[in-house]
């Protein structure tokens, strides 16, 4: 039977800066717009994080019970390493779906944007078909096209949407930067896991490109995501401070085009993660100083 310790630990905490980092920047966007709900971003943000503590818990039942897990590299998976029954994993998962529809129906109702309950279904059945199912289309190397379109787009625009009720051009920004930079955690994570995958019949994108073409994917993400904060700066030059970014950027981009392997990708995954906060952090202050000043 699996402790508290390992279920935190199947959670996979060092992704949940992805689920947290749109909801910052959505929110900034916001209150940009002169629309700032602090209840409406609360409820966001736990949507946003039982939604990614679900999808992680889901992952590691599917792919536990598929054989993938079998000879993993990376952190510890709670189906893989038989400390919890497949079960009790796949039960978990659906608890956290089912609490950020709560929260999220409580977000719509606050907001009065019913048609958002589709968009909320819609990250659910995404969230579980990532790997669940007969055709997960995480297997077929459309994961990264998920995780941008949910955990950038939908994440970012949805939270500054059911508080201002509009969008800003500095709000489809940021949601193509955070995207952008989950995209390229996603891409960390896989690469490490190739030689696995590959046996296991799991066609990432990384698979699909292969190991050299998928570590220069990954710097060319974070490239993008940093340098397109520069498309704000004819009217807000405080996003300049997105620049700063760049040397945090510099030893995981070195590490994957180093040619490390296996555990010793680990570090880039928890270094990316906290690029995704950092950017929602500098992205978002600097649109409250161009709004404030």
């Amino acid at each position: 039977m699996a402790t508290l310790a390992q279920w935190i630990a199947g959670s996979r905490p060092r992704t949940l800066p992805m689920a947290v980092a749109p909801v910052v920047i959505g929110s900034a966007a916001a209150f940009g717009l002169g629309e700032f709900k602090p209840v409406n971003a609360v409820l966001a943000a736990l949507v946003a994080l039982l939604l990614q503590v679900g999808v992680n818990y889901a992952n590691d039942y599917s792919d536990g019970i598929r054989g993938t897990d079998d000879h993993r590299v990376g952190p510890f998976r709670l189906t893989g390493s038989k400390a919890a029954d497949p079960a009790q994993v796949k039960r978990a998962a659906f608890i956290a779906f089912g609490a950020a529809m709560v929260f999220g129906l409580f977000l719509v109702v606050l907001s009065q944007t019913w048609w958002l309950l589709l968009v909320g279904l819609g990250c659910v059945a995404a969230a579980w078909g990532y790997t669940g199912g007969k055709n997960p289309y995480g297997y077929l190397g459309l994961g990264d096209v998920f995780v941008f379109v949910f955990f950038g787009l939908v994440a970012t625009l949805g939270t500054t949407y059911t508080q201002a009720l509009t969008l800003s051009p500095s709000a489809w920004i940021g949601a193509v930067g955070t995207g952008l930079i989950a995209d390229a955690l996603l891409m960390a994570n896989n690469v490490r896991d190739i030689p696995t995958d590959r046996v296991s019949g799991k066609r990432t994108l990384a698979v699909r490109l292969g190991d050299y073409r998928s570590r220069r994917a990954y710097v060319g993400m974070l490239g993008v995501a940093v340098l397109s904060s520069l498309l704000v700066v004819p009217w807000n030059p405080w996003m300049l401070m997105v620049l700063l970014l760049v040397p945090a950027c510099l030893t995981p981009a070195w590490l994957m085009l180093g040619g490390k392997k296996g555990p010793r990708l680990i570090p880039v995954l928890q270094q990316t993660g906290f690029i995704n906060l950092g950017y929602a952090a500098l992205f978002s202050l600097a649109i409250v100083l161009g709004t404030v000043f």
